[in-house]
């Protein structure tokens, strides 16, 4: 039986629409070569013919090279992550008996990045939203860690980065208790929700990624320098590339876009660097910020996969995206490292220094955001 092509109907139709048609009606009758396309789809005001199992099976075989390819690349990324690792005992040396504070520990990056550090046997305290996934966070890492996880400390504090009371009232227990801090590492973040407000009625990715660690950083300020020489270290995102600073609209009250939010939001982590580390020179504290690159983690719980798609987006991640230990590699690096003593100001990408789009180098913008944020968060009146 012949299957009939429709002539196509849309006006103007382009030149490669009518070679599709032809492709199609020579495939219905026989006369061999394979339809345009993998599935029915219009084009143009054609309906194109479905497919034949020979485009499956090339779709197939493109998915199998796909995840063979990425088996490779997962194999030979976790064999260099497993020698950097092994290149770090001078830093565990180093790391032995300081306190860190690493915000969002009970999960993904920070997780990760909680539990080499007490590996280091440091003192790490994990600041998180909800104590009971911090508890059960912290008695995982310590049954996988086992006896490497002796002589180190993990100490759960509760810190909500959508309250400003919350980081205050953290920070104000850090100072009463804790003589010295060697190690700020700003990890925690929201990815992508929807449009949603913080405690105190700010944009919650702008609030959250950006203005709760402001404020964190600016009240731990005197116990870092007083440290000295202290690090911090924040956790930003190659999606930064996509995200303008509107200081008409920071809160998005005229417009939000969830994506471009976040990018927004990245931005201002490089850009608050960056002026920090201007302000903190001569002072024995440096201040760097990183990319961790694409990492399976929970970030993207707001993101709305397809069911269908779900199985793809799976072995795609499996295949391409990196660890939550992985991507903790440069956190863990510029945390620790000798060979970043006494550099700021920078950013970071797998453990090495990478070059950053103009925007985000615009001194006057990296001031104005400040200035302003000092004011958003109650610094300044």
């Amino acid at each position: 039986m012949k299957l009939r092509v429709p002539e196509c109907k849309a006006k103007g139709t382009a030149p490669a629409n009518r070679y599709l048609n032809t492709r199609a009606r020579r495939w219905a009758s026989g006369g061999g070569g394979a339809p345009a396309a993998p599935w029915e789809k219009r084009r143009g005001g054609c309906r194109l013919a479905p497919a034949g199992p020979e485009r499956w099976a090339m779709a197939a075989a493109v998915l199998l090279a796909a995840a063979l390819g990425g088996g490779l690349l997962l194999i030979a990324r976790r064999y260099l992550t497993g020698a950097g690792r092994a290149s770090r005992a001078a830093a565990a040396a180093l790391m032995r008996g300081k306190t860190v504070i690493v915000t969002g520990a009970n999960s993904g990056l920070g997780r990760a990045t909680a539990a080499e550090l007490l590996r280091m046997q440091a003192r790490v305290i994990m600041g998180c939203r909800d104590r009971g996934r911090a508890e059960q966070a912290a008695r995982e890492i310590r049954a996988e860690l086992g006896a490497q996880a002796e002589g180190g400390e993990l100490v759960i504090r509760e810190l909500d980065l959508a309250s400003l009371r919350s980081v205050r009232s953290f920070c104000q227990r850090v100072l009463q208790e804790e003589p010295r801090l060697d190690v700020l590492i700003n990890n925690a973040g929201i990815f992508q929700c929807p449009y949603m407000k913080t405690e105190d009625g700010f944009e919650m990715q702008f609030g959250v990624n950006h203005l709760g660690h402001f404020l964190l950083t600016n009240l731990l300020l005197g116990l870092l320098k007083s440290s000295a020489p202290s690090r911090i270290v924040v956790v930003s995102s190659k999606l930064y590339k996509y995200g303008e600073i509107n200081f008409e609209d920071l809160n998005s009250e005229i417009s939000y876009n969830k994506s471009f939010g976040y990018s927004r939001s990245k931005l201002a982590n490089i850009l608050f660097t960056r002026e920090l580390a201007r302000r903190l020179e001569g002072t024995g504290v440096t201040v760097n910020v990183l990319h961790p690159g694409i990492v399976r983690t929970n970030l993207g719980r707001y993101i709305n996969i397809p069911l269908l798609a779900k199985p793809l987006f799976n072995l795609v991640s499996w295949a391409f995206f990196k660890t939550p230990l992985e991507g903790a590699q440069t956190s863990i690096y510029l945390a620790s490292s000798a060979e970043v003593e006494g550099v700021s100001g920078k950013y970071f990408g797998d453990c090495k220094e990478e070059e950053l789009l103009p925007k985000a180098m615009d001194d006057l913008v990296a001031r104005k955001l400040w200035d302003i944020s000092e004011v958003m968060v109650g610094l300044l009146k």
